[in-house]
């Protein structure tokens, strides 16, 4: 290798170089191989180059044909869809179709519902009218008919005690008949003879039963009717039985000593005052009651009147009851219904020791009651629970007066003394039945409590079965 300075002019060696001017061996050969190498370094850089910039076309022909493949499916889809909703739009618009259809089909008959509704309305609204005229008739008719079996009921009882009053001068005009207490009750073994008293008596009572039929208004009052009560002849005679009698033949009993009262039934005897003296009918109402009639033999043997009955129920523990402890009136008795509704009944004549026959009357039908002692008519009343209904199944009791339903009793409201042939009606029974009752003529049909029933529930209390009240201890 020499000094200087080396020039190399032409391209680097390669395809189609031109030779080099000849050099020296050693020399020669080293820029040849320098040339070479660089020629081979640029070709290496371009090739990368060329690669690099192949292999970025060939990216994005692949990105672009991946776009366009993307577009044709996003095309299809979007096709399809579109045939969707047009599809989805049809069938929608065809049930559209269908429910205006429907609608417009409802709306006609809507309509004639309508019509239909208005007509019936109308209709109705006639019939309703109809109706409220025909329910205040009825109810003005129904009025009027209480108003009438009201003052019928009294003009009965109001004649019945005229009759009563009557029949109580028997004895007098026609001493050939047995003396049955103030009435006159034939023996069945001894004919009547017609006499020129009976006949007049006969014409008097015909007089009576037209007076009840065509008479005036009945008397309304719940004081005391004065001028009602006789006392009964000497020697008088009741007789009583139990039950009602079979046979017709049977309605009429002769005495047995005068002055006695037989044939009763049972006897309760209350010695005296003892919480523990009670007695309890079992079954008691069995259903509700709308009128009430309580009949009974009944002797005191204190100077006060207790308690006779006492019907308590769970609401109520004085819903009917008969004491004597509250009356303001010595020898007064409460009748109360339904507490604290009552009426002050006289009793005064019970006070005397003796037997005495006693009947309380009641009926809803405007709330008329009344009272008959030894079959009189001693008071009578109206308005008093009208239309009232007494309930069923409470805890019914004699003697005593409940403050709850089966007990709660108090000795100053007990009763001393002594009950017999006692009897319950749901009905009101007319002056006719309770005279017969009081003189033993006849029972009353349909009793639906007697003492046959009656349970003892301890104390003092006696039940004796004798066979006249004035041989009973």
């Amino acid at each position: 290798m020499g000094s200087g300075n080396w020039e190399v002019t032409g391209p680097p060696c390669g395809s189609g170089c031109e030779r080099p001017p000849r050099l020296p061996r050693g020399v020669h050969g080293q820029f040849r191989s320098a040339v070479c190498l660089s020629g081979l370094r640029w070709f290496r850089r371009f090739q990368e180059v060329t690669w690099t910039h192949l292999q970025s076309i060939a990216s994005n022909y692949n990105v672009s044909y991946n776009v366009d493949v993307r577009f044709r499916s996003l095309a299809e889809e979007s096709q399809a869809v579109a045939q969707a909703v047009n599809r989805s739009q049809a069938s929608v618009q065809g049930e559209l179709a269908q429910l205006k259809a429907w609608v417009r089909k409802m709306q006609r008959r809507g309509r004639k519902v309508d019509t239909r509704l208005r007509a019936l309305d109308l209709t109705l609204g006639e019939r309703s009218q109809q109706r409220a005229r025909e329910r205040k008739a009825h109810k003005a008719q129904r009025d009027a008919l209480q108003d009438s079996l009201a003052c019928l009921e009294g003009l009965i009882h109001s004649q019945g005690a005229r009759l009563a009053a009557l029949e109580g001068r028997l004895p007098v005009a026609h001493p050939g008949t047995a003396a049955l207490g103030p009435a006159l009750v034939p023996t069945p073994t001894q004919p009547e003879e017609l006499s020129p008293t009976s006949l007049k008596l006969q014409r008097d009572r015909q007089e009576l039963r037209a007076a009840s039929e065509h008479g005036g208004p009945p008397q309304d009052s719940s004081a005391p009717l004065q001028g009602r009560r006789e006392p009964p002849a000497s020697g008088s005679h009741r007789v009583l039985s139990g039950t009602a009698p079979k046979d017709p033949r049977q309605q009429a009993w002769s005495p047995q000593e005068p002055g006695e009262i037989c044939g009763v039934g049972p006897t309760l005897v209350f010695p005296n005052a003892s919480t523990k003296n009670v007695v309890f009918l079992s079954p008691g109402f069995v259903t509700a009651l709308r009128a009430l009639s309580f009949c009974s033999w009944v002797r005191m043997a204190s100077g006060r009147l207790g308690t006779l009955l006492s019907y308590a129920t769970e609401d109520n523990d004085n819903k009917l009851v008969l004491h004597g402890r509250d009356s303001l009136l010595p020898g007064s008795i409460h009748f109360v219904i339904g507490d604290p509704a009552f009426r002050e009944l006289p009793l005064q004549l019970l006070l005397d020791g003796q037997w005495h026959h006693i009947c309380v009357i009641w009926t809803s039908t405007q709330g008329r009651y009344w009272l008959h002692v030894d079959r009189r008519l001693v008071a009578t009343g109206s308005r008093f629970r009208e239309g009232y209904e007494i309930p069923p199944g409470g805890s019914l009791v004699l003697g005593q007066e409940q403050d709850s339903v089966g007990g709660g009793f108090d000795s100053s409201e007990a009763f001393v003394g002594s009950m017999s042939g006692l009897a319950i009606w749901d009905r009101a029974l007319v002056p006719g039945e309770v005279a017969n009752l009081a003189i033993g003529k006849e029972f009353p049909t349909g009793a639906i409590l007697t003492l046959a029933i009656a349970a003892l529930a301890g104390g003092f209390v006696q039940r004796a079965n004798c066979t006249c009240l004035e041989r009973c201890p």
